[in-house]
């Protein structure tokens, strides 16, 4: 183990000992309450918010390089590593060469059974196997299903719809190859947080039908690139998704593509009608927020079923803090208990 990996893991046992102390000395440590729109942020993600603080500039002032491999540590630092069955990392022939696929299997699962698809965050900029690592593992266990993490190109080396392209690449591997890495063909969900939440979306939208999705997870995710909603401007700052960031990944992700309602950008604007049934969990303290419950909404209204959750007191990237204190772990296994339902476990 290298020295900086070393250092995570330190660090990362220090935070885990902070957030499990009682509540009232984590709310002292936090500092006085912040509160929005009526709404307390939680004590936990305040006092992650502060630390986070003290590990150096935000993202967007970094190199790409740096600013990357900074969102992986600070996963392991938060995210842990959870016991799992087994971990497989295979490759695939996508539509932009090798294709990198990670399946995870839970502890005592062998016979075939459902799968999840999982497309990771991080803005189609950042983000990779590594980073989501912890969220796949606390998933596959919680809900009993396997994962199958996809490695997806990044832009701006990849710029759209090369992300999308591979989306759709790896959900249709698993498709036509599911008997073979021990997954029910009929019970293939898809799911992802933020960008990655993004990604799910169009996935179930373009391949909605007999062989579509059966089910979709999504954590906070980016729906719409046409409007802006009070949700961004009002949590655009100090809540650790930033306005600057969001600018800067659209700039990298879109370059010179014009049309923002393309639902494979914005699927808010697309068909849907006859998708999969739904869980959409929002943080309350995130820019994302009202778009995601704008899509609840249409969704709703196009018929579909849907479970729309806000957990009020959190931030984004929630879900990479599986290991961490008691508020995000507790949404995460609702999110999990969720996808165990919605695919008959």
């Amino acid at each position: 183990m290298s020295l900086s990996r070393i250092v995570t893991e330190v660090k990362g046992a220090a935070l885990r000992g902070l957030l499990a102390l009682p509540p009232p000395v984590v709310r002292l440590l936090a500092g006085r309450p912040i509160e929005r729109e009526g709404v307390e942020l939680d004590a936990e993600m305040q006092l992650i918010l502060s630390l986070e603080r003290l590990e150096g500039p935000p993202a967007e002032e970094r190199p790409l390089p740096e600013a990357r491999m900074a969102l992986v540590t600070g996963a392991r630092m938060v995210g842990g590593h959870l016991p799992i069955g087994s971990v497989t990392d295979r490759d695939i022939d996508g539509p932009g060469g090798r294709l990198r696929l990670r399946l995870y299997t839970p502890r005592g699962v062998t016979a075939a059974g459902p799968a999840l698809v999982f497309y990771h965050g991080g803005g189609w900029i950042y983000g990779d196997l590594e980073s989501h690592d912890a969220v796949c593992r606390f998933l596959a266990e919680r809900a009993g299903v396997r994962v199958i993490a996809v490695d997806y190109r990044l832009a701006p080396e990849a710029p759209f719809p090369a992300a999308v392209d591979d989306a759709l690449a790896a959900y249709d591997w698993l498709s036509e190859h599911a008997e073979g890495v021990g997954v029910d063909p009929s019970r293939i969900a898809v799911g992802g947080d933020s960008a990655g939440g993004n990604l799910a979306t169009v996935v179930a939208q373009q391949r909605a039908g007999s062989a579509g999705p059966a089910f979709q997870l999504l954590i906070y995710p980016a729906t719409d690139f046409v409007t802006e909603r009070p949700s961004r401007r009002a949590y655009d700052e100090g809540f650790y998704l930033s306005r600057r960031f969001m600018d800067l990944a659209e700039e990298l992700y879109l370059q010179d593509f014009a049309d923002r309602a393309d639902p494979r950008l914005s699927p808010l604007h697309g068909k849907l009608d006859g998708l999969a049934p739904t869980y959409l969990a929002a943080a309350g303290f995130d820019p994302l927020r009202d778009e995601g419950k704008a899509y609840a909404d249409a969704l709703r209204d196009a018929g579909v079923e849907v479970e729309y959750v806000c957990e009020r007191g959190l931030i984004h990237s929630f879900a990479n803090m599986v290991a961490v204190g008691r508020s995000a772990p507790a949404a995460m296994a609702r999110a999990a208990a969720a996808l165990r339902r919605g695919l008959g476990g």
